[in-house]
């Protein structure tokens, strides 16, 4: 259903935008439709309004109606906007008003009728994975505060079964797993490091597999519904995986060459945006321009990087970052917001000590700390951290050690899955992001 969904919301500015221009073009201009400068301002209209889609958050799971009709009315909006504002400022007109309008205008109703229906059967259990867990009392006691954060694909949790309930059935051709995946209408079952070890939940596992149910170890489900990897299976699959980085060398090279090509326009934005910055901080913000803090960087080498400045002099950013925190000035709080702050890093990409995307680096002595208390920790040095990253689009500044172990369950997500797909969206992320002043 939610990819149902999805189709019609990234289908329907196609479908209106190219109806419009054809019905103008017959029945108003009398003009061919193609092969002209025009149709080739339709079809920059229909890639600009699919980005409108994509940042309104249209496409997310809605949770309340206003919500939705506020991306409805963005997605339809922010491409008749950004259309007329490019004809503007190019002074090419060719792109008739009624098909701009009216194709918003269309597209409103179209999103909103989509979107609240897709609300509506989420709020009934539609278009939700239904989940039958047998797992261990640490494994249960955080899927269901995982599911309740931003999931990759909607899903409850129906009941949790300890492994000793479905032993005590006793039947390897039935038994009470099968009994309640039936009774709780599960569409995926989950089992977790004990289950999978034990051939009686097993074999009932595989009567549902037989019945077509899904059935997902708690590992692989974490990954494909939640974009992270479980806390209990950190040790256990930590080395088991190639990281493209290192093991595919052409991966590298054009990881490196985007690199070259954003910290390039990096710079240029930010000397662009670095006298204005200044010009505030002499009143807002004062002290110097920009902020340098020595980070941990590829094979736990120390790099200098490199901000602006969006707390007071004095006040040092050594201490855990809270999501709101204190220290900072109305106008630090808004570079933070916008990530206008972290341009400078550009500085440190084109010098090879960032990458754009990759794990984010941290302070010397909390990576001490946390190479200490959490295993594996320094299996994220591997390859080149980033200015942005899955950790970062998914969760919010850590702020306790506990919040780094979450953190980390992200970025070993990354590193199994690192490549060009999943950079680009992390990267279209961050962009929605900055557009929507998310940041903190």
């Amino acid at each position: 259903m939610r990819g149902v969904r999805r189709r019609l919301l990234v289908l329907a500015p196609v479908v209106v935008v190219l109806l419009l221009g054809e019905l103008h073009a017959h029945l108003v201009g009398h003009y061919a439709f193609t092969g002209n400068r025009r149709f080739a301002w339709t079809a920059g209209y229909i890639l600009v309004t699919e980005l409108a889609v994509y940042l309104s958050g249209v496409l997310d799971d809605q949770r309340a109606v206003a919500s939705a009709l506020w991306a409805s009315f963005g997605a339809a909006a922010g491409g008749a906007a950004m259309i007329s504002l490019a004809q503007l400022a190019l002074g090419s007109l060719l792109l008739p008003r009624e098909v701009v309008g009216g194709a918003a205008l269309l597209l409103f109703p179209i999103n909103g009728i989509v979107t609240l229906s897709a609300l509506r059967s989420q709020r009934r259990g539609g278009g939700m994975d239904r989940v039958l867990a047998v797992l261990g009392p640490d494994e249960a006691a955080s899927l269901g505060d995982d599911l309740r954060r931003v999931a990759e694909r909607p899903a409850e949790v129906v009941e949790v079964l300890p492994v000793d309930r479905v032993l005590a059935a006793g039947a390897l051709a039935g038994g009470h797993l099968v009994d309640a995946a039936t009774d709780r209408e599960a569409t995926v079952v989950v089992l977790g490091r004990e289950a999978q070890a034990d051939e009686v939940v097993v074999a009932q596992a595989a009567v549902l597999h037989g019945r077509g149910m899904r059935i997902r170890t708690l590992a692989v489900f974490y990954d494909e519904w939640l974009g992270k990897l479980p806390v209990s299976d950190l040790e256990r699959v930590s080395l088991m995986f190639d990281i493209q980085e290192l093991h595919a060398p052409g991966y590298a090279r054009m990881k490196r060459a985007v690199d070259l090509a954003a910290g390039a326009v990096g710079l240029v934005a930010t000397l662009m945006v670095a006298p204005a910055v200044w010009v505030v901080d002499r009143l807002a913000n004062p002290g110097p321009l920009f902020f340098r803090q020595v980070r941990v960087g590829k094979g736990g080498r120390p790099f200098t990087m490199y901000k602006f400045r969006t707390m007071p002099v004095g006040d040092t950013e050594t201490e855990w970052t809270q999501v709101a925190d204190a220290r900072l000035r109305p106008f630090g709080a808004f570079l933070r917001r916008v990530h206008l702050d972290e341009l400078p890093q550009s500085v440190n990409i084109l010098r090879g000590e960032l990458s754009l995307v990759g794990p984010r680096p941290e302070q010397p002595h909390y990576v001490d700390e946390l190479t200490e208390k959490i295993p594996f920790y320094d299996i994220r040095h591997l390859v080149q951290p980033g200015v942005t990253g899955w950790a970062q689009v998914k969760f919010h500044y850590g702020a306790s050690v506990g919040d780094a172990l979450e953190k980390l369950q992200y970025e070993f997500f990354y590193l199994r899955h690192q490549g060009p797909v999943l950079d680009a969206r992390i990267v279209a992320r961050t962009v929605k992001s900055m557009m929507r002043a998310q940041g903190r």
